[in-house]
């Protein structure tokens, strides 16, 4: 994407901590850090992609960028087109209301996402109406206009949640999403819960949208391929730090971290006859409620020193447009998804 596109959104050492409660009495028992110190920028007209295992944090640090969950530290500025910047993480309630217009969020589950009791006309329509955005018929209006570029009908929009397949629901959903003209949408996996050739239209269908109202996407999903597809740049989160970001096509072919080359290391090849290779990670995931010393990484990396125990890596710029938070990024020479 072009280097000279401006920063629409900003986030600084963002942070969300859930207190553990134990027992019959609630008494608190520690703290996971979920998000724990994520440093990064969305570009205007952009496609992040935030990939990492299950328990990462990429979908806490998604909703806590949008104020679903209230950080517990950390900015995150929104620049908005006429130039005013608004730290979301300051917003009252009143103000964040206002704010929806002009960001939305596409959830993963679109069956659990959608209230049964309403038609699919309420549902599109309600950010409208919350929002106070539009009134009387231009609702109407713009309720008919998003659906049908979200290939609904006007029959459909009569109809309830449960009268729909799982591809046709996540229209609806994408349809809520993009009715109040918004410029930045977190879109939450929102293709994994569909069959493999649904997947492909839902993906087709947001990026038609991206390009037809100059959207903004971070996109968050743990099918690495489907992130090579959409993004213009890939973030990689472990135990609710970032760990590597650059430019889709130099990380898929050249990472930096090791956490980075394992998950390439895990996409099959499309050649028959080569071999899969993955390499292994001994153990599981550590708890985000006690996470290890140092290098969250350390303890499943292959590469791991003793300063890795000891040293929290500086999540720095090692190249241009590549960061990354690791010992000996400018050292290791890790492989790739995509061969030389």
């Amino acid at each position: 994407m072009p280097a000279e596109q401006p920063v629409l959104l900003e986030v600084t050492n963002l942070k969300k901590y859930f207190p553990l409660r134990h027992g019959f009495l609630n008494r608190g028992g520690g703290t996971v850090k979920a998000v724990d110190g994520v440093t990064f920028q969305i570009m205007r007209g952009e496609t992040l992609g935030l990939v990492g295992e299950s328990g990462s944090g990429k979908t806490t640090a998604g909703r806590t960028i949008l104020r679903a969950f209230d950080p517990t530290g950390g900015e995150v500025v929104f620049r908005l087109s006429d130039g005013k910047a608004v730290d979301l993480a300051k917003l009252s309630k009143g103000e964040l209301r206002f704010f929806r217009r002009y960001a939305q969020m596409i959830f993963q589950d679109p069956y659990s996402s959608l209230n049964p009791r309403m038609t699919v006309r309420d549902i599109i329509a309600e950010p409208l109406v919350a929002g106070g955005v539009a009134h009387g018929p231009e609702v109407d209006d713009r309720v008919r206009e998003t659906a049908h570029r979200c290939q609904l009908s006007l029959e459909h929009l009569r109809r309830y949640p449960h009268a729909f397949s799982g591809g046709q629901r996540q229209r609806i959903g994408i349809a809520r999403a993009l009715v109040v003209q918004p410029e930045f949408v977190v879109c939450d996996e929102p293709v994994s819960a569909l069959d493999v050739s649904i997947q492909a239209q839902i993906l087709n269908l947001l990026m038609d949208m991206q390009k037809e109202l100059g959207l903004t996407y971070l996109f968050i999903a743990h099918d690495l391929s489907v992130v090579e597809h959409v993004s213009d740049r890939v973030a990689v989160m472990y135990l609710g730090r970032l760990v590597e970001l650059a430019p889709t096509q130099d990380l898929f072919y050249k990472p930096l971290h090791p956490y980075t080359e394992v998950l390439m290391s895990a996409i099959p090849d499309l050649d028959p006859d080569e071999v899969m290779k993955p390499v292994a990670l001994e153990g599981e995931i550590p708890s985000p409620a006690n996470p290890p010393s140092g290098c969250h990484f350390h303890p499943r990396c292959p590469y791991a020193q003793d300063v890795c125990k000891r040293e929290v890596p500086e999540w720095k710029e090692h190249r241009p447009g590549r960061f990354a938070a690791c010992h000996f990024a400018d050292t290791l020479s890790l492989k790739g998804a995509i061969k030389a």
